[in-house]
């Protein structure tokens, strides 16, 4: 059972993430006039420049925020995690160290779909959330870790090839 702090670190992640996917909504909905076909293509090219930076082939930095933790999230546990969280769930706290959820923002933002856009900042937050719970959950932390830091690299290219497979059969079956 996650202790109190983790729990309302996983809540502020959720609505951070919720956060974002409204503002991809809205943004969403402005670029809605632009043609279909283009803003396909602009998804599946970003899909596919992710996948060849994570397979080594390209170096395409990613956007980050390198700030340090304030002292005031430390302050209180509660009101810490949940802003730390809220922050994080946001996609614009920290670095992003794979480019998956950088082509899931961009392929939300040309769909125009309030529905995905939600879901898919839901889906961050909750993908966040994911790591510490389930390293809390592990027998042994910092063996997990190692192995987390192992597989990390595995782990995005496989994300980003999930990515451009997922944006291409989709766009495909919109075609029909």
């Amino acid at each position: 059972m996650p202790s109190a702090p983790l729990a309302v670190f996983t809540v502020g992640l959720l609505l951070g993430g919720l956060l974002s996917g409204l503002v991809l909504a809205v943004a969403g909905g402005l670029l809605a006039p632009l043609p279909l076909a283009g803003r396909q293509v602009a998804v599946l090219a970003a899909a596919l420049l992710g996948l060849l930076r994570e397979a080594g082939l390209i170096a395409i930095p990613l956007p980050q925020n390198s700030r340090q933790i304030g002292q005031e999230v430390l302050r209180n546990p509660i009101r810490g995690a949940l802003q730390f969280g809220f922050e994080l769930g946001t996609g614009v706290r920290t670095y992003v160290s794979a480019t998956a959820p950088y082509v899931l923002a961009l392929g939300v933002l040309l769909a125009g779909s309030p529905r995905a856009a939600v879901l898919a900042g839901l889906g961050f937050g909750a993908g966040r959330a994911l790591t510490p719970l389930v390293r809390q959950a592990s027998a042994a932390p910092a063996s997990w870790d190692a192995l987390l830091t192992t597989r990390l690299r595995a782990i995005a290219l496989l994300a980003g090839a999930a990515a451009l497979i997922a944006f291409a059969v989709l766009f495909a079956l919109s075609r029909r």
